[in-house]
Protein backbone atom coordinates (compact mmCIF):
# COMPACT_ATOMS: atom_id res chain seq x y z
CA UNK A 1 0.00 0.00 0.00
CA UNK A 2 1.08 3.68 -0.86
CA UNK A 3 0.42 6.37 1.49
CA UNK A 4 0.75 10.27 0.82
CA UNK A 5 0.77 11.89 4.47
CA UNK A 6 0.00 15.44 4.55
CA UNK A 7 0.83 17.90 7.39
CA UNK A 8 3.22 17.34 11.01
CA UNK A 9 6.70 18.27 10.63
CA UNK A 10 7.69 14.93 12.16
CA UNK A 11 5.62 11.85 11.91
CA UNK A 12 7.24 9.97 15.09
CA UNK A 13 5.48 6.60 15.76
CA UNK A 14 3.12 7.45 13.07
CA UNK A 15 5.23 6.51 9.98
CA UNK A 16 6.82 3.17 11.64
CA UNK A 17 3.21 2.00 12.80
CA UNK A 18 2.23 2.46 9.07
CA UNK A 19 4.99 0.47 7.93
CA UNK A 20 4.00 -2.71 10.30
CA UNK A 21 0.23 -2.84 9.21
CA UNK A 22 1.75 -3.18 5.62
CA UNK A 23 2.64 -0.02 3.71
CA UNK A 24 5.31 0.02 1.30
CA UNK A 25 5.55 3.34 0.25
CA UNK A 26 5.40 6.54 2.53
CA UNK A 27 5.20 10.03 0.96
CA UNK A 28 5.70 12.83 3.78
CA UNK A 29 4.86 16.83 3.01
CA UNK A 30 4.67 18.54 6.00
CA UNK A 31 2.06 21.42 4.36
CA UNK A 32 3.97 24.14 6.25
CA UNK A 33 5.14 26.02 2.36
CA UNK A 34 1.83 26.37 0.50
CA UNK A 35 1.37 25.07 -3.05
CA UNK A 36 -0.86 25.35 -5.73
CA UNK A 37 -3.31 22.84 -7.65
CA UNK A 38 -0.68 23.11 -10.57
CA UNK A 39 1.76 21.33 -8.36
CA UNK A 40 0.20 17.72 -8.34
CA UNK A 41 2.69 16.04 -5.45
CA UNK A 42 0.47 13.18 -5.70
CA UNK A 43 1.86 10.10 -7.12
CA UNK A 44 -0.28 8.06 -9.64
CA UNK A 45 0.26 4.86 -7.54
CA UNK A 46 -0.87 6.25 -4.42
CA UNK A 47 -3.74 4.23 -2.99
CA UNK A 48 -4.56 6.37 0.22
CA UNK A 49 -3.82 10.31 1.23
CA UNK A 50 -3.69 10.73 4.82
CA UNK A 51 -4.42 14.29 6.00
CA UNK A 52 -3.19 15.78 9.51
CA UNK A 53 -5.82 18.04 10.42
CA UNK A 54 -4.07 19.92 13.70
CA UNK A 55 -0.88 20.24 11.51
CA UNK A 56 -1.80 21.70 7.99
CA UNK A 57 -3.04 25.34 7.08
CA UNK A 58 -6.80 25.24 5.47
CA UNK A 59 -5.68 26.54 1.87
CA UNK A 60 -3.24 23.31 1.35
CA UNK A 61 -5.96 20.92 2.93
CA UNK A 62 -8.42 22.31 0.61
CA UNK A 63 -5.60 21.76 -2.71
CA UNK A 64 -4.89 18.18 -1.12
CA UNK A 65 -8.59 17.56 -1.68
CA UNK A 66 -9.09 18.66 -4.69
CA UNK A 67 -6.07 17.02 -5.89
CA UNK A 68 -6.96 13.45 -4.03
CA UNK A 69 -10.82 13.85 -5.83
CA UNK A 70 -9.60 14.59 -9.37
CA UNK A 71 -7.39 11.50 -8.85
CA UNK A 72 -10.04 9.30 -7.16
CA UNK A 73 -7.53 8.63 -4.19
CA UNK A 74 -9.70 7.82 -1.27
CA UNK A 75 -8.84 11.03 1.68
CA UNK A 76 -8.78 10.35 5.87
CA UNK A 77 -8.20 13.23 8.06
CA UNK A 78 -7.16 12.47 11.42
CA UNK A 79 -4.84 14.32 14.61
CA UNK A 80 -1.26 13.91 14.56
CA UNK A 81 -1.63 10.80 17.12
CA UNK A 82 -1.16 7.36 16.11
CA UNK A 83 -4.28 6.32 17.68
CA UNK A 84 -6.48 8.74 16.04
CA UNK A 85 -4.92 7.59 12.86
CA UNK A 86 -5.77 3.81 13.68
CA UNK A 87 -9.08 4.79 14.48
CA UNK A 88 -9.68 6.71 10.80
CA UNK A 89 -8.36 3.82 8.93
CA UNK A 90 -10.33 1.27 10.56
CA UNK A 91 -13.50 3.55 10.02
CA UNK A 92 -12.83 3.24 6.38
CA UNK A 93 -12.27 -0.32 6.41
CA UNK A 94 -8.40 0.59 5.12
CA UNK A 95 -6.92 -1.81 8.37
CA UNK A 96 -7.72 -5.34 7.73
CA UNK A 97 -5.28 -6.72 10.22
CA UNK A 98 -6.21 -4.69 13.32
Amino acid sequence: MSIVVFGGDCLGNIEKNLYSIGVTDLLHITGRKPFTKSKNVIPKKTDLVLVLTDYLNHNTAKTVKLLAKEAEIPIVYAKRSWSSVEEKLKDGSYLKSI
